[in-house]
């Protein structure tokens, strides 16, 4: 019999999609292939300390908050600082912490493989303003915007909102590194654009403010590497005037189309640019690519990229997957299985350097 890997399932976690995380990480739970894989679920709760012991799920939908260790350098809580490493990481932390760079950095320094892309993917993907910006630099499309900061905020607000205005209305302000539509806000009288903004930088110190278009929701899921799998497009058909929190989690109003209902030739574009868009943010592993489709012109825009994306039973990209023929469990391997990959390719680089000589050694 092959000896199963140990699987440390990553949730929770600090930021505000705390919730959606739990959900995420109880359905990747259900659907890990147990002919292969051990499931350790992790469960990092609302004070960062990484509860371990007992039933990690249970314990955060209770909303504990766990003692940490006495060990400084370890986020473990007190009692589990002698917990082993598992063979491999699931990261399904939504957000900050979990899908902007900082736990593929802490991963790193454990010398252990996990799924999804690495330390700057994650990092410029979670920042939807240098998303844009790295796009741009490809000749992507991208919905017209202006990012602000919270200092030139403070600093030079009358410009901003100058700026802000030659875009038009409506807008959507967006904190820029949330996900599940948290923070975002639609405004439509230029009155209530400063106080949507200082609502927004609540949320976060840089703030996008795009364009508002009148378009349907395009989505695109990507799996793989260099040469990744792109599903068939999904539709999001929005019941409200953009799809909400609350909408997506709550009360579902809204509901899916998958394949998305556009000309062949669109959908050969979208799958295209999504490909382009993914390996510009050096994405690995997965991505869904969220594009917007103006009604009046036809014309395409990138609005994001979502490095982890929800894993729920309703959410698009396990559902586009199945549609282009790779089951929800199949994904969870494949993602495992590039994890393993990628980590062996980086083991392979050579990481010292020695020049022969004394030099640094001193007098």
């Amino acid at each position: 019999m092959t000896e199963t890997l140990s699987v440390g399932l990553l949730f929770g976690g600090e930021s505000p999609e705390h919730e959606v995380s739990i959900v995420t990480a109880r359905a990747i739970a259900d659907h890990l292939d147990p002919a292969r894989f051990t499931v350790r679920p992790m469960g990092i709760a609302r004070n960062g300390v990484w509860a371990v012991t007992g039933d990690p799920f249970a314990r955060l939908a209770n909303r504990e908050l766990p003692e940490r260790g006495e060990h400084p350098f370890l986020p473990l809580e007190k009692g589990s600082e002698a917990t082993l490493l598992p063979d491999v990481f699931f990261n399904a932390l939504h957000g900050a912490g979990g899908e902007d760079g900082q736990i593929q950095g802490y991963l790193e320094l454990l010398h252990r493989p996990y799924t999804g892309a690495g330390l700057l993917a994650m990092a410029a993907g979670m920042d939807k303003w240098i998303t844009k910006r790295l796009w741009e630099s490809e000749g992507l499309p991208v919905v017209p915007y202006v990012g602000l900061t919270e200092e030139r905020w403070n600093r030079e607000r009358s410009v901003c909102l100058s700026e802000c205005a030659k875009l038009g209305l409506p807008l959507f302000v967006k904190p820029a590194n949330l996900g599940s539509s948290i923070g975002v806000e639609k405004v439509k009288r230029s009155e209530d654009l400063t106080a949507a903004l200082g609502r927004a930088f609540t949320f976060d110190r840089r703030v996008l403010v795009e364009q508002g278009l009148d378009v349907r929701e395009i989505e695109v899921a990507v799996l793989g590497g260099d040469e990744p799998l792109v599903s068939k497009p999904g539709e999001v058909i929005v019941a409200d005037e953009f799809y909400t929190f609350e909408d997506k989690y709550l009360h579902g109003k809204s509901r899916t189309e998958i394949p998305a209902q556009i000309p062949e030739e669109l959908t050969d574009l979208v799958r295209k640019l999504a490909a382009r868009a993914f390996a510009a943010s050096d994405g690995y592993g997965m991505a869904r690519v969220d594009f917007f489709l103006e009604r009046l012109t036809g014309r395409i825009f990138l609005n994001e990229l979502n490095f982890i994306p929800g894993f729920t039973s309703i959410s698009m990209y396990p559902k586009m997957m199945a549609a282009s023929g790779v089951p929800y469990t199949e994904v969870l391997t494949r993602l495992i299985d590039l994890a393993l990959a990628r980590h062996a390719q980086t083991t392979r680089k050579q990481k010292g350097f020695q020049s022969g000589s004394n030099w640094f050694q001193g007098t």
